[in-house]
């Protein structure tokens, strides 16, 4: 009766999908889910022939797996993980296996390990990246925990990830919480993006007066050079849809209040933490929250006055620094969030391969773009690069277009159209880039009210000044 290599805990449509992926790699599953309803539905519906057994009990599905046990849990994060690692504890013994597919907090997985390990079972945080089809066809996975346990695991996760040719986007990533901790930067990473692509398109589309299709197709020519991902294919895809009842762009028709399910703020928490700037993924978070402010934004445009005279720009050169722009911003978003990783990994004792991220990202999950390719050759190529930015592939790039990317800044202001991710990531570059800051009149500020002392240029130790003296 136990001969399932794996059991799958969770029958929403990531559970269902994963599930699936796994029996079409000629793994045995066992599948269980709190709702019997849901079980009966997805047996009747999705299974078919492939080797899908499933379980109406807690028992009886633990008693499905061969031993040692692989369980992975797929429910919502936080306390729901909680109750079902509670759930099957008493079921297990020393040697099983839980596997947390969720988007949990990284510290909330180091605080499961721990705990599950004084039972001599052994957790695995993976981060899933893809979504339902990447879930059903391939995702990029990222899981952290015991190598002896990732070792057990190894051949199914390989086996179900989206693949670069041969080579599977999955890989062990390190101890403790550090598979969460990737997921939660990509996430953060998407962000970034994913308001840098909306920029642009509200330039086209304010500034221009470019239609929804005439965007899509500046999208699928961009998909097509170094812009080349997945959130590109999609933008041009999805801005050719019409909806069914009017006949109108759908893109038009949606609300513009962006919701969000917290990984991008933990990203910020957590860089502020390790004191690693991160502007372009916090002006991401930061535009989502105001565009939640429907009503208020609403009654603030018929007060708040922007410029009386904007700028005008021919389309065709419009389209060139726009796509300048959205790829130095991609570059620097990019560098933030491997800048995380990069000190996260120091403090945190992750000993992360930042190489092997990038090629993990290459396909399955949604920040997946051919720039990844160049950002693994990179840090493969210059083991302590303190920023990618620095690498000779993206310094020469970012030279050769911020000519456009501050015409882009420039047009924005000048028109008052808000653009917080591109700007910020120029002025994340501008500022790296300098040699001098006025940080040196902050702390004179500081030592002036507080106290607080300062260091010279000229000469060794902390100084203070009597400044009203």
């Amino acid at each position: 009766m136990n001969d399932c290599d794996i059991g799958v805990y969770g029958l929403a449509v990531m559970g269902q999908n994963l599930a699936l992926n796994i029996a079409d790699h000629d793994f045995n599953v066992a599948v269980y889910n709190r709702t019997t309803l849901r079980i009966k539905t997805f047996m009747q519906e999705e299974v078919a022939d492939r080797s899908v057994k499933a379980a109406y009990e807690l028992p009886e599905f633990v008693n499905l797996l061969r031993t040692p046990r692989i369980i992975l849990v797929m429910v919502k994060a936080g306390f729901a993980i909680d109750a079902v690692i509670d759930d099957l504890k008493p079921y297990l013994q020393a040697g099983d296996i839980i596997i947390d597919g969720g988007n949990s907090h990284y510290r909330d997985s180091e605080r499961r390990a721990e705990l599950l390990s004084e039972h001599e079972i052994h957790y695995i945080g993976m981060g899933v990246s893809g979504g339902e089809d990447g879930a059903r066809l391939g995702p990029s996975l990222m899981p952290g925990g015991p190598l002896e346990a990732y070792q057990r695991v190894e051949a199914i996760l390989k086996a179900i990830a989206a693949k670069v040719g041969n080579e599977p986007c999955v890989a062990y990533l390190g101890p403790h919480g550090v598979g969460h901790y990737v997921k939660m930067v990509h996430n953060g990473i998407e962000y970034a993006i994913m308001q840098a692509i909306a920029e642009v398109y509200d330039l086209m589309r304010r500034d221009a007066g470019m239609t929804p299709q005439q965007i899509s197709e500046v999208f699928r020519r961009w998909n097509k050079g170094p812009l080349s991902s997945f959130l590109i294919e999609i933008t041009g895809h999805l801005l050719t849809h019409t909806a069914a009842d009017t006949g109108e762009p759908l893109i038009d028709l949606i609300l513009d209040r962006a919701q969000q399910k917290g990984t991008g703020k933990w990203t910020i928490q957590d860089a502020l933490d390790i004191a690693v700037p991160v502007p372009t993924i916090s002006a991401a978070v930061d535009a989502r929250v105001i565009s939640s402010l429907k009503e208020a934004r609403e009654k603030a445009s018929s007060i708040l006055q922007g410029p009386l005279a904007g700028f005008e720009m021919e389309q065709d050169k419009l389209v060139k620094v726009l796509e300048q722009a959205l790829l130095a911003t991609m570059i620097c978003s990019y560098a933030q969030g491997f800048d995380v990783l990069r000190v996260a990994s120091q403090g945190y004792d992750y000993h992360l391969d930042l190489s092997q991220v990038a090629r993990i990202w290459r396909a399955g999950c949604i920040i997946r773009a051919d720039m990844l390719n160049m950002i693994s050759d990179a840090f493969a190529m210059h083991n302590n690069l303190p920023n990618l930015m620095l690498a000779p592939h993206f310094a020469q790039s970012l030279q050769d277009i911020q000519s456009g990317w501050r015409e882009v800044v420039q047009l924005a202001v000048q028109n008052g159209i808000p653009v917080p991710a591109i700007s910020s990531a120029l002025a994340y570059y501008d500022s790296y880039r300098s040699a001098r800051l006025p940080a040196n009149l902050i702390q004179a500020q500081r030592d002036y009210f507080g106290a607080h002392t300062y260091e010279r240029i000229d000469r060794e130790g902390q100084f203070h000044t009597l400044w009203e003296q």
